[in-house]
């Protein structure tokens, strides 16, 4: 039997003529595509300082770099993440101090941030988890009283929105993943969307080796003086020409997505909701808590619905052993968190049997201010 897929790749086949082209045009490096892959990504966010680049990663490490982090700083992030959100403050000879999470959201915590925030400190890295909007005005008004830039780990988020606007267009750094299975795929690649235009001409120098690719040259760049070092973080018009594609599709990905999700909340009616009104996520993750969450998994598994924790907390890695703390929030929400089939491929037949076999479950965690009842509890 064919199980219920967690993941799945969007490829439309409309990509295969532009694709095609470009393949066959001999110019498939960074190129006219990207710059036109840019100008359209422009008013999805609603931010004109859109940076491709070929990597969600090395749009993080692009951000951390423009905020100034180097050796000796300090980077208050979220170990409930990818560990590609964190690697990159390593690179940059940084250390982590953890802040702890709302157990009951993946997000980070601010009222932890603050707590955290010393003369170290060159920014703080938040992470939309699963694609909802941490509190992001809570988090920019500590970045801004302390004089440090807020970094947006906006991979799980593409299309979620933040009182009335889109991720990618409400402060200093917002990153995003183009990753195989995200809610839009290049195949591989990012974006940085940076809230000032010095951040953009900066970065854009940056993500290719601090080298001005619009200079007038005369010989290939060769006489170019490079005034600061960079990257080979830029994106190639063979990965933009599928972007681009993409675009066409990927506010009904989202929709139908969301859609799903509206099912799961109006078929379990003892869900503790813990979301605020005035964001939405893209449910890139559908994230429920249960007790017993390995038997949890492995039931599902027989009945053929792939579920998983997708990620682990990062804390616990040795490459961050020097940044352990006390976590409450993190161990909760660790112990407990399991995510479930919500995208876009799914048939109403598949959803309908992940409610049933959820819905015949008895481990589902019971929030502190509930006496009685099994309740489940989507975060």
């Amino acid at each position: 039997m064919k199980a219920i897929q967690l993941f799945k790749v969007f490829m439309p086949d409309t990509v295969m003529e532009p694709l095609r082209e470009v393949l066959l045009s001999g110019y498939i490096g960074e190129g006219p595509k990207v710059k036109e892959f840019e100008r359209q990504l422009a008013p999805w966010f609603n931010n004109k300082n859109v940076l491709c680049v070929n990597s969600g990663t090395s749009a993080i490490q692009l951000a951390l770099r423009l905020s100034n982090v180097g050796p000796g700083d300090e980077v208050i992030s979220t170990p409930m993440t990818c560990s590609a959100t964190n690697m990159p403050i390593l690179a940059l000879g940084a250390r982590i101090v953890w802040a702890d999470i709302n157990p009951w959201t993946g997000n980070i915590d601010p009222e932890d941030v603050k707590k955290k925030v010393t003369s170290k400190t060159r920014a703080i890295m938040c992470v939309h988890w699963g694609g909802y909007p941490c509190d992001l005005d809570e988090l920019y008004s500590i970045a801004t009283q302390n004089g440090i830039r807020l970094i947006e780990d906006a991979c799980h988020a593409f299309g979620s929105t933040y009182r009335g606007k889109k991720i990618g267009a409400h402060g200093d750094f917002v990153c995003f993943s183009f990753q195989a299975i995200k809610g839009i795929t290049t195949v591989d690649g990012g974006v940085l969307c940076c809230r000032f235009g010095s951040d953009y001409e900066r970065g854009k120098l940056l993500r290719w080796y601090g080298i001005d690719r619009e200079a007038k040259c005369k010989d290939l760049r060769c006489e170019a003086d490079i005034k600061e070092w960079g990257y080979k973080f830029h994106m190639n018009d063979v990965a933009a020409t599928i972007g681009i594609d993409q675009l066409k599709y990927v506010a009904h990905n989202i929709s139908m997505t969301r859609n799903h999700a509206i099912k799961y909340d109006t078929a379990l009616p003892e869900q503790i909701l813990k979301y605020e009104t005035d964001r939405l996520s893209s449910y890139w993750l559908y994230t429920i808590r249960v007790k017993d969450r390995d038997g949890f998994i492995d039931r599902m598994k027989e009945q053929h619905i792939s579920v998983s924790k997708v990620h682990a907390r990062n804390d616990h890695h040795g490459c961050f052993a020097d940044s352990r703390a006390h976590l409450p929030g993190v161990d909760e929400f660790c112990a407990e968190q399991v995510s479930i089939p919500v995208g876009w491929w799914l048939i109403s037949a598949e959803i309908e049997k992940v409610i049933e076999r959820i819905s015949d479950e008895k481990v589902f965690s019971i929030s502190d201010d509930i006496s009685s009842g099994v309740v489940l509890s989507k975060v």
